[in-house]
Order: structure tokens, then sequence, then C-alpha cells
């Protein structure tokens, strides 16, 4: 059988995806993900250039697949919110990956933080162009849709990032009961916030 390099590229990802998720970045061992992905430590080395370049390249897409699946409608705030909630419950791996970032992974090459700001802006002016903050000022109009797009977020990640605490304080008797509360909490603040004069200065 012929050597498919996307195919091992594919399975080193995937591999590498899950290793980092689970262990972070200083945890995660290149060993176990050429294990995992049927593949040599050398083409880890090759297609990625090393464990942290591996680590940014994973955290990079999964970021991209969540901007590509989900795009806040500035007419639809809630509605986008509760679209988002549901892609990270299926996902609960981008949170952690983001957690690992925040709590070992070196400063982001100049390149990809770029990226991920470039992306984060075209949602931010979707949101402008779309009427969020239209009572304010034009050079308030963006900072307001910054800051809707980032408290909505937090609104979200926050219940995968410490779900025994969300199942605690809510009392519930499972995450799943929990967060469907959540979802349905998240969709109404969110709703909210988009529709209130006073939620855009904030």
């Amino acid at each position: 059988m012929a050597y498919d390099a996307e195919d091992t590229r594919r399975r080193i990802f995937d591999a590498a995806a899950a290793e980092f998720a689970e262990h972070g970045l200083a945890g995660a061992r290149v060993d176990r993900i050429a294990t995992n992905a049927r593949a040599n430590k050398q083409a880890i080395y090759l297609y990625y250039g090393g464990k942290e370049k591996l680590f940014a390249a994973v955290l990079r897409a999964k970021l991209d697949e969540v901007r590509i699946s989900i795009s806040i409608t500035p007419d639809a705030v809630a509605e986008s919110a509760g679209q988002m909630f549901d892609w990270y419950q299926e996902h609960p791996e981008l949170i952690r990956l983001l957690l690992w970032e925040a709590l070992e992974a070196p400063c982001e090459h100049e390149e990809g933080e770029r990226e991920r700001h470039d992306g984060f802006r075209r949602k931010v002016h979707h949101l402008v162009e779309g009427g969020v903050g239209h009572h304010l000022p034009e050079e308030e109009r963006v900072r307001a849709a910054q800051d809707l797009l980032f408290t909505i977020m937090g609104l979200i990640a926050w219940n995968f990032a410490v779900p025994r605490m969300c199942r605690s304080i809510l009392d519930e008797e499972s995450d799943r009961a929990a967060l469907t509360r959540r979802r349905d909490t998240v969709i109404e603040v969110a709703r909210r916030l988009a529709a209130s004069p006073e939620g855009d200065r904030h």
C-alpha cells in the first residue's frame, strides 16, 4: 500500500487533539501521540515541527472549526448562542485546550495570534453591521459588539470549564440536567443582552 501523507497527518492531528485535551501541553507525550496515530515520531516533527507547534496547530484548527460552524447572527443573537452552546457540548475538547493554553502554553506565534484576532474582528464587525450598538456613538459600537461577543462566549464556556461546579450550584442530579437548564438560561440572557441598550454599554 502506498504511503498516504495526508492520512498520516490527519491521524497525527486527531491523536494529538485527544492527547493535549487530556494531558495539556506539558503532560502530553509525543510517543503516545505517535503510537495512537499509528505513525512514527519523525513524521510528527516533519509535518508539525515539534510538540509546541503541534499544540498550536491543533488549537488553531479547533478555533477555525467553531468559527466556521457557528455564526453570531445580529438579529438572532439568542438563537446563535444556543447553537454555540450545542457545539461546545458536542466538542468539549476545545474548552480543555483553551484552559491548557491559558495555564501552560507559551505566547502564541505572532502569525497565529493575528489570525485569531482577525477572525474575531470579522465577527464583531458583522454584529456592528447588523445593528448591535446602533444607539451608541459610532466610535463606541465596535466596543459594544466586542463586549457582547465575549460576554456570550463566557456565559457558554464556563458551563463546560467547571461542570462539577455547575451541577453543584444548580443542585441538579446529573450533568445533563444541569446543562439543559443552563442552555435555556444562556439563551435568555443572550436575548436580554442583545435587546438591552444598557447591555450594549458594558
